[in-house]
């Protein structure tokens, strides 16, 4: 799972060696696990995301200031800074009319060209841009402030459940506005659909889409409404 391989994995795997080998052990397990995880994919002949090369790249130049320079600080404070830069980007594109969470939003589930450019939609993008704004930013200032006022081994477990629980709040948050957005639109959301819909159901029908539905993503169908006579 991405959460384990990504987030809990090298957590407890840095804690581990923390404890045993001390603060330089920690630092080159962690970029270790970086490594094996693009070993692993590669030996599998799996695609290696960007965004995974990108971050063991940049683990890399981490470790080696925090190698040269001794600082747990300056180790852990890059990721943070990381964190408040995407923040004020969902916070900006937010104000501006322009969220960038539309465009991330796309990618895991085909939306209806006519249904994105609903009011309904608009408001749901722009306010669920603050929401992570809100989530990121409140990440960010924890985990500084504990990173200020706690020893190494106990940040480490403390930085693990903030950086696990506040995303998996707003992950819920953000599901459930969606479904109620959905619903004001006269919208009804499904989950836990095969990847792949059966030719049939898609094009003209109730379902919003021009083509296969692939991935996990949800599938939107139109409330029929009855009729009533008058």
């Amino acid at each position: 799972m991405p959460l384990c391989e990504g987030v809990v994995g090298p957590a407890v795997l840095f804690y581990v060696v923390l404890v045993l080998a001390g603060f330089d052990g920690a630092l080159f397990a962690a970029l270790g696990w970086s490594l094996a995880a693009i070993a692993r994919r590669l030996c599998l002949r799996q695609r290696v995301p960007a965004t995974v090369v990108l971050g063991t790249v940049l683990l890399g130049g981490r470790t080696a200031l925090a190698l040269g320079t001794h600082s747990a600080f300056l180790y852990f404070v890059q990721p943070t800074a990381t964190t408040v830069l995407v923040a004020l980007t969902f916070l900006g594109s937010a104000l501006v009319g322009r969220p960038v969470i539309r465009k991330l939003a796309i990618d895991f589930c085909p939306f209806d060209p006519d249904l994105l450019t609903s009011p309904h939609m608009r408001r749901f993008f722009t306010r669920v841009s603050l929401l992570w704004a809100l989530v990121l930013l409140t990440n960010a200032g924890t985990v500084l402030w504990l990173l200020l006022v706690s020893s190494l081994k106990v940040f480490v477990v403390e930085r693990t459940v903030i950086s696990v629980g506040l995303p998996a709040l707003g992950v819920v948050v953000s599901i459930w506005w969606f479904v109620r957005a959905m619903r004001r639109a006269g919208i009804t959301v499904h989950f836990g659909l095969p990847a792949v819909l059966p030719a049939p159901v898609l094009g003209s029908g109730p379902v919003l889409g021009s083509g296969p539905v692939l991935g996990s993503g949800p599938l939107l169908e139109r409330r029929r409404v009855p009729r009533t006579s008058a």
